[in-house]
């Protein structure tokens, strides 16, 4: 069994609500079995990293919990998240304008090496 999970939040669009939930539950189902869990956020997800972004995102219409509420109940949990470095020229951002959640900047070379030389499983979104 992996001990390590990465989900990669690629296609997964911000601007559809019901798209963010399914990933960012399944980080803190994982999180919570004591897996270790990185959750990286490239290309239009990348938004989610940005302060202000998901605390305006809902999954389901009418609900009181936010994007970012479930951001922090799978950072709590255990899980990690990173913000892919195009993202920071592509929606004009800097480290300072990432969500304290956010654990870092990574390039293409993380998930790659990640994948290639550990005990890793991905789920893309």
């Amino acid at each position: 069994m992996a001990e390590k999970l990465i989900i990669v939040m690629a296609n997964t669009d911000p601007r559809n609500g019901e798209e963010l939930g399914a990933p960012i539950f399944q980080a803190t189902v994982a999180a919570a079995m004591d897996y270790e869990v990185d959750v990286i956020c490239t290309a239009t997800s990348g938004k989610l990293m940005k302060k202000g972004v998901a605390e305006q995102l809902v999954v389901k219409a009418g609900s009181p919990k936010t994007v970012y509420d479930f951001i922090k109940d799978a950072h709590e949990a255990g899980a990690k998240f990173y913000c892919c470095s195009p993202n920071l020229d592509l929606f004009d951002m800097t480290e300072d304008d990432l969500i304290p959640e956010c654990a870092g900047i990574v390039g293409g070379a993380y998930l790659i090496e990640e994948v290639m030389e550990g005990d890793t499983k991905v789920m893309t979104y």
